[in-house]
């Protein structure tokens, strides 16, 4: 999936850099770099989306303490 950005006649170049930043945030291409840059096993990849399960499941039931306004 090739990524085109269009830089704008007289277009700073730190703002095209920006534009490209967010557009590589948005595509999710950084994410996947980060997550093959090291081959994980598929168990290890099972067990650490377990943990993430109960760590939501555990924030979800946690007691909220009631918001009071100052």
């Amino acid at each position: 999936m090739p990524l085109r950005m269009r830089v704008h006649d007289r277009e700073p170049i730190g703002m095209a850099l920006r534009r490209f930043k967010k557009l590589l945030e948005r595509s999710g291409i950084q994410k996947e770099l980060r997550k093959r840059k090291y081959y994980e096993k598929p168990c290890e990849a099972r067990r650490r989306a377990e943990l993430r399960k109960q760590s939501a499941i555990r924030k979800a039931n946690k007691p909220q303490a009631p918001r009071t306004r100052p």
